[in-house]
């Protein structure tokens, strides 16, 4: 199978045109110069120019979610919050403070170039690995689960840090090694190995739902990667035996597998959740109720506003709300793979379609578990549900698809943007004492003449700096052809 580093010759013989051979052709084709074209030829205008605009279409689908989910989160949990907390709008005003520190993670990893994660890759799966051992020694038990750091009345999950990680880490190193991902000691194992670290870690929580959602991407990302498929069935065989441990050998949890089976036999007992969630959706039809005017919101169905929202949009807005929730994701899904398909280099394309993966699978875990087709598990919806860390991180990811989606060449090491590059410039504004621009004018050492060699009029006069026609190629090697340097002395009225 041709890879992405390998782009001189033909695939090796005997590879066989698998579905993970043509996704990897398919990308391989996407970054891959043509022939006798340079990439700054095929490049499009704006992406020599710096790189084009974000995807649009992925940003409005993004915001209209986000955007949603702040009129659900209100109208599911008005009632309870004023009932609980002597305030309507106590859950309002906590989604639009995550929503707001969501926008501005999202705003700031769009306009950061994605290769400046690369030498940070293995400090956040360090980071990740010591803080989902933490959360078990310090963490806060809710409802059964050690799953959350508490500080100040703010809630962390460490789990949503260590999914984006985790992708992180399998972009990066699954790009590195390219065609070794065939093999099993290096471009297998060390990948299952890590993500069977955390899944185990997130087992001790216990929370086998975001294990799944882990284990399940990684074996998306081996796949498109071109790992072979009986290693990935191996793998998926060997982790029978544990998830069904964790179902059969953990009471409640056996009980909700038999409430999944026959809920209306559990209807006041485990299987209470599951059956006020298909009454919601019954309840709606086709044009639901009308927004605000649920039922199952006023003390009937638990966790309204966070893992059921759905169930409350079924209700109020009926068929139609259900239906354009999961339109919305399929528009999210094709754009994430469009980004991946179109991105500069493997890194971006596997990173992309990891993001993609993670919120697809969330997507449809969670609209499965409301309308009954899965197990109960507590997965919110992403962009809908009540924020929390939870948000936070999903609109991190969405800000780095984004800017996957723009397309643009990687820039030198010495010029790729930081998060941060703003602070100086803002301590620089704040300066009392600026200084009054002095322009500098660079020409060639015939055009300068004797009028370099004096001094300027003034403070505010041009300086001319004679250079060579070599040394002014040297200015922008990547990027200005030597020829085109415009060598002609300067107007002395253009001043």
């Amino acid at each position: 199978m041709a890879s992405f580093t390998d782009r001189r010759g033909p695939a090796p013989r005997g590879a066989s045109a698998s579905l993970p051979t043509v996704v990897a052709a398919l990308v391989d084709r996407a970054v891959t110069p043509r022939h006798g074209v340079s990439e700054a030829q095929q490049a499009p205008t704006s992406a020599r120019e710096g790189g084009g605009a974000a995807d649009p279409l992925l940003l409005a689908v993004i915001l209209g979610l986000v955007g949603f989910g702040v009129v659900m989160v209100y109208s599911a949990s008005a009632v309870y919050a004023g009932q609980k907390f002597g305030a309507a709008d106590h859950f309002l005003r906590r989604e639009l403070l995550w929503v707001t520190l969501g926008l501005g993670a999202m705003a700031v990893a769009a306009r950061t170039d994605y290769g400046w994660y690369k030498k940070r890759v293995y400090l956040s799966l360090l980071l990740s690995l010591a803080l989902l051992v933490a959360v078990l020694v310090v963490g806060v038990r809710i409802n059964g689960a050690r799953r959350w750091f508490h500080l100040a009345g703010v809630s962390f999950q460490p789990a949503e840090l260590a999914k984006l990680s985790m992708v992180l880490y399998l972009a990066h190193s699954l790009a590195r090694k390219a065609e070794k991902v065939r093999t099993f000691t290096v471009g297998f194992l060390p990948h299952v190995g890590i993500a069977g670290v955390m899944m185990l870690l997130l087992l001790k929580q216990p929370d086998l739902g975001t294990a799944v959602i882990l284990g399940l991407t990684t074996l998306i990302l081996l796949f498109v990667a071109g790992a072979r498929v009986f290693y990935l069935v191996i793998a998926s065989l060997a982790a029978a035996p544990v998830v069904y441990q964790s179902i059969v050998g953990t009471t409640w949890r056996l009980r909700r597998m038999l409430a999944y089976l026959q809920p209306f036999h559990f209807r006041y007992d485990v299987g209470y959740q599951i059956t006020e969630s298909l009454i919601a959706i019954g309840s709606g039809g086709v044009l639901g109720l009308g927004l605000g005017d649920g039922k199952q919101k006023l003390f009937f169905l638990p966790e309204a506003h966070t893992d059921y929202i759905l169930a409350i949009v079924g209700e109020e807005l009926g068929l139609v709300g259900l239906c354009c929730i999961a339109a919305s994701f399929c528009v999210l899904i094709w754009r994430g793979v469009r980004a991946a398909l179109a991105a500069r280099d493997p890194f971006g394309c596997y990173l992309a379609f990891g993001i993609t993966s993670l919120l697809a699978l969330q997507a449809l875990v969670n609209l499965g578990v409301v309308l009954g087709s899965l197990p109960t598990k507590g997965l919110p919806l992403p962009f809908v549900s009540f924020g929390g860390s939870t948000l936070v991180v999903d609109l991190l990811a969405a800000g780095i698809l984004l800017n996957i989606s723009r397309g643009a060449p990687e820039p030198p090491s010495a010029l790729r943007p930081s998060p941060f590059a703003w602070l100086p410039a803002l301590l620089a504004l704040t300066r009392s004492n600026r200084r009054r621009g002095h322009r500098v004018v660079i020409v060639s050492d015939e055009a300068a003449g004797p009028a370099a060699a004096a001094p300027p009029a003034s403070s505010l006069a041009p300086t001319l700096v004679p250079l060579s026609p070599a040394a002014l190629a040297t200015l922008a090697p990547r990027e200005v052809d030597p020829t085109e340097v415009d060598l002609r002395p300067p107007d002395p009225g253009a001043g």
